[in-house]
């Protein structure tokens, strides 16, 4: 198994990042003949998750929106969240990974990933607090 760890800045506002790229650099780097395997991305925090989904048409915007719907951070106490600690309505950011989860593996072919022609790997991220994240690639050939 080869694995790298990526640093992503996210800053200090809900963002979903565009990996495509940083997997696909990875995958196609994996040294000798082009692999076929698997792509596992992982991101090691409580309050993160990993999604394929189309980006630059809107829907990025549109998950946020969706969450936030949800998973409400605004209102009295920060959405009457249990979870407290940090900016208000953090709770919902521990929440988050049950929805979108922290993990998703996709198929490597010849040294690409088997993605559809509008799916890209995103980091969801709604937690303010944290501006740096971790993102690990795990890729399994065979």
């Amino acid at each position: 198994m080869l694995t790298t760890v990526l640093q992503v800045r996210t800053g200090g506002h809900q963002r979903v990042v565009d990996l495509t790229d940083e997997c696909a650099s990875f995958v196609a780097g994996a040294g000798g003949a082009p692999p076929d395997g698997l792509l596992n991305v992982f991101v090691p925090h409580a309050t993160a998750g990993v999604a394929v989904l189309e980006t630059g048409a809107g829907s990025d915007e549109d998950l946020l929106r969706a969450l936030e719907e949800l998973l409400p951070s605004a209102g009295p106490g920060g959405g009457g969240w249990v979870h407290r600690h940090g900016s208000p309505g953090h709770g919902r950011d521990h929440v988050l990974p049950a929805i979108v989860a922290p993990t998703t593996t996709v198929p490597v072919l010849g040294g690409r990933l088997a993605l559809g022609t509008w799916q890209s790997i995103c980091l969801v991220d709604t937690n303010v607090d944290n501006a740096v994240r971790e993102v690990r690639l795990s890729l399994l050939t065979g």
